[in-house]
């Protein structure tokens, strides 16, 4: 069996060039993807400010799924 020198280099060669695209290709996407993603503010309200969602629990205290789309439409939002 004959092993050619040239041709292993230009394999090696490839996969190297192949793990070092896909690795800058990964940081370049997950940079993109920071970037796109709101920014999750659920810090506290600072000053007057007060937190406008609470959340509602379900079964017989909590609203009704009817009652809760009714709000929605209601409200407006």
């Amino acid at each position: 069996m004959f092993i050619s020198l040239p041709r292993t280099v230009r394999r090696l060669y490839f996969m190297t060039m192949l793990v070092a695209v896909s690795c800058v290709l990964y940081y370049v996407l997950s940079w993109v993807s920071a970037w796109i993603s709101p920014a999750r503010n659920v810090e506290i309200p600072e000053g007057t400010a007060v937190r406008a969602f609470q959340d509602v629990e379900y079964g017989e205290q909590g609203l009704s799924a009817g009652d809760r789309l009714r709000l929605f439409y209601w409200y407006g939002e």
